[in-house]
């Protein structure tokens, strides 16, 4: 069994994942089995206020989970960290204080909310020998896989999904996380520029890539996440629409947490989570500027 702690608490994220792992009342086809969280620190955001959060503490104390205060306490005899802070200007502060430690990190979407903090963990992650994945449960719904798979060779892609509004920072890259890692899984590393335009209730924006393809991100109020792949099949042009049911996400990201735990290499490492990270502060520099803008790199 690995003992999990959880280190934030102004996300759904803190009480949907242990209630994966070991909540009497979650279904067995959706359980988690492996993994149980033993603690979780608790903090004020402008994500969650009190009230928010003292909900969440009593539903995490009915599963036998300590909520404190106190770090020390939280990572008291645990085996692996999950950082759920919804709030990405607080990872880096909370990533500092775990990333000696010798412990695995799942590090909740997105990596930071700006690229310069984002260096900042890859650099601590490189110095402390960290062992961290960073990313969205989206990506690794089923039918994205199919689609990928069904393609062949990848030239173009066009996703959309929801922009949510961030009651602080950026809802680009708060909730854009989820639509541009979705691009990345389907197209890969290799972004050079993205050039973005933002409407009163969208926010699109093209990508370009090193070798010439192209990716398209489109964010609007629209829950659904989805889109459409081209590619060449027998050197045929293919055109693969999919939509995505994010229904058991928590799910499907989970076990691949639990995977990373017991000692597997993350699914998608984190030089590429850096670039998807860096794809979205492009975009919004675009914005402002009204021009295509270079992705930076590490």
């Amino acid at each position: 069994m690995i003992k999990v702690a959880v280190i934030g608490l102004d996300t759904s994220h803190c009480v949907a994942m242990p209630r994966l792992m070991q909540a009497p009342d979650c279904p067995k086809n959706m359980r988690i089995r492996g993994l149980k969280t033993i603690s979780c620190l608790r903090f004020e955001t402008p994500y969650q206020n009190k009230e928010g959060l003292d909900k969440r503490q009593q539903q995490l104390e009915q599963w036998g989970i300590k909520v404190t205060e106190n770090i020390d306490e939280a990572l008291e005899g645990c085996d692996a960290i999950m950082l759920e802070i919804n709030d990405g200007s607080f990872h880096l502060e909370y990533f500092k204080k775990v990333a000696a430690l010798g412990k695995p990190v799942f590090l909740d979407k997105p990596l930071a909310m700006t690229v310069a903090d984002g260096r900042a963990i890859i650099n601590l992650m490189r110095q402390y020998g960290t062992k961290v994945w960073c990313g969205s449960s989206i990506p690794f719904c089923p039918p994205l896989a199919k689609t990928i798979r069904n393609a062949g060779k990848i030239q173009r892609a066009h996703v959309f999904g929801r922009l949510g509004k961030a009651p602080s920072g950026d809802s680009l890259v708060w909730y854009g996380v989820h639509s541009f890692e979705m691009l990345q899984r389907i197209m890969g590393r290799g972004a050079a520029k993205a050039r973005a335009v933002e409407t009163p209730t969208s926010i699109i924006t093209a990508i370009e890539f090193k070798d010439g393809r192209e990716g398209v991100v489109e964010l609007s109020s629209i829950s659904t996440y989805g889109g459409v792949v081209s590619g060449m099949v027998n050197e045929e042009s293919k055109t693969v629409p999919f939509v995505m049911n994010s229904a058991r996400s928590y799910y499907y990201i989970l076990r691949q947490v639990k995977l990373f735990f017991q000692g597997a290499e993350p699914p998608v490492d984190m030089e590429t989570t850096f670039e998807g990270l860096a794809m979205m502060c492009a975009a919004r520099e675009s914005i402002t500027r009204r021009e295509a803008v270079e992705v930076e790199t590490l």
